[in-house]
């Protein structure tokens, strides 16, 4: 058993976490032989191993060494390995990883590689001789998939890593440490040798420096930091947009577990058919269908139903945003009805909030409707939309969630009247003291008090 963590632990202090956008991703191998990596590189710090020596390293000739199990993740840092450690409470979200370095037969940490080998990787193996495939995209594998005659090839796809969120990050590392753990686990039972990578497809472009605390005030689209894309315009078959949405991560957690990142598929690669969306003068509904989000589920449709009202208190139109429903593979008597708390705005406002979610932290906290609802969880951040007055496809001015006392405005309040409670009261014994009647003379008779019974 060789001290692997300790040097894990030794080569994240060689790469400090301020860097944001890194060129490389780390690369982890464990393999059931002994001494499988002769000629270790040095893991200097600001050393990005290429990709000539890293296929050197995973060169499959060897006779010994003719399983290869690629544990491929869609983004990985060195850092996620301290701070993901302890992120969620007592448990070690990359336990199993951690274990499987320090107790297998030979183990080897690579820090930094280019990650363009990374991308090329699973390329590279398949022409270096006859493998049997096997693709993983589910969180079990059988044993009767391996073929005893030739190497075998499995490349396992986990689920991808939601930066944006901590607590969604730690569960998702979480679950795809535990099916590490439980295809390892497999494979040592069948008795066969193997050799294991896991690493990041791509580097990460994002800060790891999460906020504990939601961050609240107002915060609108065109103040605030550039805009990745654009939003996601709703036509309903004319040439005018009728809705717009825009955020910046739409996250749906299934039974506490299966994470879907819908982001990209809603405003990057278009995966998301909209033809479903109506748009009238009284009332909106957006509708986002995804087909094979991922996790053995068909389709994924997210609803979000608006209304535009004439209220006399004000005597204006408010448009608001009712409820957000989930329908599963098409099955409308298994939807999931989430209402809302406030999500309203003038009609000609759009709607803005930084965090919207079935938390109770969040600014617009979405609320259980139906017993479905129960299995479900959504998390979207810096959520905009607007269903009615659209001009020039553009967010009109934003209603934010966030009331004008903030918490942190109430603290300040509280604070200046305790403090000028304690200054008045100060003041008034102050006031009060007095001086006394007579005062005893040394020169004179001693001033006597006379005391009664």
């Amino acid at each position: 058993m060789k001290p692997v963590y300790f040097s894990l632990v030794c080569v994240i202090w060689a790469f400090p976490p301020a860097v944001t956008s890194v060129s490389h991703v780390p690369v982890l191998l464990w393999s059931t032989q002994r001494s499988a990596w002769e000629i270790q590189p040095l893991a200097s710090a600001g050393h990005i191993i290429l990709k000539d020596e890293l296929y050197k390293l995973l060169n499959p000739t060897s006779t010994e060494r003719k399983n290869i199990v690629l544990f491929l993740q869609d983004t990985l840092s060195i850092d996620d390995f301290t701070y993901y450690s302890t992120a969620n409470g007592s448990e070690n979200s990359l336990y199993n990883v951690q274990e499987l370095l320090k107790s297998s037969a030979s183990s080897l940490v690579l820090p930094a590689v280019e990650w363009k080998a990374i991308n090329d990787l699973p390329d590279y193996l398949t022409k270096q001789g006859d493998w049997n495939i096997i693709t993983i995209e589910n969180i079990s594998m059988s044993s009767s998939l391996l073929d005893s005659n030739k190497p075998n090839l499995i490349i396992i796809q986990l689920q991808s890593i939601p930066r944006s969120s901590k607590t969604a990050a730690a569960k998702a590392f979480s679950g795809n440490d535990k099916q590490i753990g439980r295809i390892t686990k497999e494979l040592v039972k069948s008795h066969i040798g193997f050799m294991s990578v896991y690493t990041g497809m791509k580097q990460l472009k994002v800060s790891k420096a999460f906020d504990v605390m939601p961050k609240l005030g107002r915060r609108l689209l065109t103040t605030d930091s550039p805009v990745q894309y654009p939003p996601l315009n709703v036509t309903n078959g004319t040439d005018s947009t009728c809705i717009l949405i825009y955020a910046t991560q739409i996250l749906i957690t299934a039974n506490k577990s299966l994470i879907f990142d819908l982001t990209n598929m809603t405003f990057q690669s278009s995966n998301v058919d909209t033809s479903l969306s109506t748009c009238f003068e009284s009332n909106s509904t957006l509708s986002l269908f995804y087909s094979s989000p991922g996790h053995g589920i068909g389709s994924l449709e997210l609803r979000f139903f608006m209304t535009n009202q004439f209220y006399t208190g004000s005597a204006r139109n408010w448009f608001k945003l009712e409820s957000i429903q989930i329908i599963p593979n098409g099955d409308i008597a298994k939807n999931a009805s989430f209402n809302t708390s406030y999500a309203s705005a003038p009609a000609e406002y759009s709607f803005h909030c930084h965090q919207v979610g079935t938390s109770s932290i969040y600014g617009e906290n979405l609320i259980r409707n139906s017993n479905e609802a129960n299995n479900w969880d959504i998390f979207i951040s810096d959520f905009q939309i607007q269903g009615f007055s659209i001009n020039n496809n553009l967010f009109s001015y934003a209603s934010d969630c966030t009331s004008f006392f903030t918490p942190a405005i109430w603290m300040g309040l509280v604070s200046s009247i305790v403090l000028l409670w304690i200054l008045s009261y100060g003041i008034f014994m102050i006031m009060q003291l007095t001086t006394n009647d007579k005062f005893d003379d040394p020169k004179g008779q001693t001033l006597s008090v006379p005391q009664t019974e």
